[in-house]
């Protein structure tokens, strides 16, 4: 009960709850449950806590938008994460820097599972709030997991000196960030089930919200449109664009269903970015020739028919000066990284949130997509169909934000950048490189000192 509780009170640390700054104090009192004789137990009733609370928006959401039987999803997902848990410390010892290392390289494995990959929860998010958090353009999220895990650790260990460093990432000053140019985000606020059934012209909606915002700030250089707006783009996008440009969510059929990013420029489509990291379970279904049944049995249940797996795209490439990417990926440091290192100057996330419901995940997805602009040093613009829309600067501050659930628009200040973070350019290989020497030195140290 007392490592379920402490899991419990670890999620309530990480966003969208304000209390980051208590994230190494739980996760001390775990550290020290781990290193027990029953230690991967411990992290198992943890593990629970944590991903139970962490989560908690998933069957709520699932459960407005399918009824009773949306919650069961929910199960199985906790209790693999916190199963995960109890093998990281049966795996990697309990105690001491071995398995924080261990738990690095869990992190690591987590994102880069391809279809199965679900990179939610790293406890680094816990600085999301913090200019500390800047320590990310750095290293990356890695880095940031490290300095929680290891601050907790020195707690444990009794060297509580360790708290003077852990409150300057909280009060560093971060230095101001001009913006050049303004975008216009568009926010359409349209009923997902509404569009499905065409009981709404999305089309209309962007077209007509796009030129209001276009006559009321006319210096705008760039129009955004969230996750799958239109099923199409309207044929006279051209003549209002003014030669401005569109980066347009698209539901495209392309050789199967894509989740399409369009970019016209000068009046003429000049590029598309297909989804590449779907959802599992969600836009694809793996394993799906041998649990073809039970996906049966939950699509009849949720009354949606025989789903299709979403086609994802060949590969992670900017347009043009944008580096334009979809919902989910907004979780994956390696898709912005990536779009970065490429030459885009601006990050641009498409999402459609209006599936999560009036929860908590909303607002956790958005915190943590975030630090995608710390990590790559650009500024983040984000077009939410009913939410989170905002402008983000290069330090991870939210500068605008349009009120979620209004239909309106967002006149979004950003500037092109195309200097590179030391993450841009090395990626997760330092870090991988410190999680393996941590593990190997705490074994080592364990044995012999």
């Amino acid at each position: 009960m007392a490592a379920f509780l402490l899991g419990a009170l670890l999620a309530f640390t990480q966003p969208p709850f304000p209390l980051g700054w208590l994230a190494p104090l739980p996760l001390a009192f775990l550290l020290a449950r781990f290193a027990g004789r029953r230690g991967a137990v411990a992290a198992f009733w943890a593990g629970l806590g944590y991903w139970g609370v962490h989560l908690a928006w998933l069957p709520s959401s699932f459960a407005l938008m399918f009824g009773p039987l949306g919650v069961l999803p929910f199960v199985p997902l906790v209790l693999v994460e916190a199963a995960l848990w109890a093998l990281l410390v049966r795996f990697f010892g309990r105690r001491g820097l071995a398995l924080i290392g261990g738990w690095l390289l869990l992190d690591f494995l987590l994102a880069h599972l391809g279809a199965l990959a679900f990179p939610w929860g790293d406890l680094g998010y816990a600085l999301t709030a913090a200019p500390g958090r800047m320590l990310a353009a750095l290293g990356g999220m890695p880095l940031l997991s490290l300095t929680v895990l290891l601050t907790a650790w020195a707690l444990k260990e009794g060297r509580f000196w360790v708290l003077l460093l852990w409150l300057a990432l909280w009060v560093a000053p971060l230095p101001a960030q001009p913006a050049g140019s303004a975008a216009v985000l568009v926010q359409g606020s349209i009923n997902p089930l509404a569009k499905v059934r065409g009981a709404v012209s999305p089309q209309q909606v962007y077209e007509n919200l796009s030129q209001e915002a276009l006559r009321e700030h006319p210096e705008a250089q760039l129009v955004v449109w969230p996750e799958t707006a239109v099923p199409r783009l309207p044929a006279d996008v051209a003549g209002w664009l003014g030669g401005r440009d569109l980066l347009a969510g698209v539901a495209a059929y392309d050789h199967g269903y894509r989740n399409r990013v369009v970019w016209i420029h000068e009046g003429a489509p000049a590029g598309s970015y297909d989804k590449v990291m779907l959802v599992p379970f969600g836009e694809s279904f793996p394993w799906r020739r041998e649990l073809g049944w039970l996906y049966g049995f939950f699509f009849n249940a949720f009354g949606l028919g025989n789903l299709l797996d979403m086609t994802p795209g060949a590969s992670i490439h900017p347009l043009g000066p944008y580096g334009a990417y979809v919902c989910y990926e907004s979780v994956f440091p390696h898709v912005a990284r990536t779009l970065a290192r490429l030459g885009a100057e601006l990050l641009v996330n498409v999402s459609n949130d209006a599936w999560f419901g009036p929860t908590f995940g909303v607002r956790q997805h958005f915190e943590m997509g975030r630090l995608r602009a710390v990590e790559t040093g650009r500024w983040l613009l984000r077009a939410g169909n009913d939410g989170i829309t905002a402008s983000i600067d290069p330090y991870g501050r939210v500068v605008a934000e349009l009120p979620r659930g209004e239909r309106g628009y967002l006149a979004a200040p950003y500037s092109l950048r195309s200097r590179n973070t030391p993450y841009v350019l090395w990626g997760d290989v330092p870090m991988l490189l410190v999680a393996l020497g941590l593990t190997v030195f705490g074994r080592a140290r364990r044995r012999y000192f």
